[in-house]
C-alpha cells in the first residue's frame, strides 16, 4: 500500500525524531512530505513506533496518512528531475 505522509510537529524535538523514523519506512520529498510504500504490518509498526516514542501531541500536531491507491500512481507526477512517484526500488526496505 501507497501512503503520502505528512506532518507539521511544533516541538523540534519529536520533529527530528518523526522525521528519523520515518526515514527508515520511505523516502523524504519534501521537508515534511514523505512518500512510503508499507504492508499492513509495518504501518502497524510505524503507528506503534510513533505512540511508544510519543511523537505526537494531537493538541498541537498534525500527522497525515493519505493512502494512493495503485491506480491512482501512473497518474502521478511531479515537476522536478527526480525519480518517479513511488520508485519501486527506492521504496522497498
Amino acid at each position: 500500500m501507497h501512503y503520502l505522509i505528512s506532518y507539521d510537529i511544533s516541538n523540534d524535538k519529536r520533529r527530528t525524531k518523526l522525521s528519523t523514523l520515518l526515514d527508515g519506512y520511505g523516502r523524504r520529498v519534501n521537508y515534511s512530505v514523505y512518500e512510503c510504500s508499507l504492508t499492513q504490518r509495518e504501518l502497524d509498526k510505524l503507528l506503534y513506533e510513533i505512540e511508544l516514542k510519543k511523537l505526537l501531541n494531537t493538541k498541537y500536531d498534525s500527522l497525515r496518512f493519505y493512502y494512493i491507491h495503485k491506480n491512482a500512481l501512473s497518474k502521478s507526477f511531479e515537476l522536478a528531475n527526480r525519480e518517479e512517484p513511488f520508485e519501486e526500488e527506492e521504496m522497498t526496505l
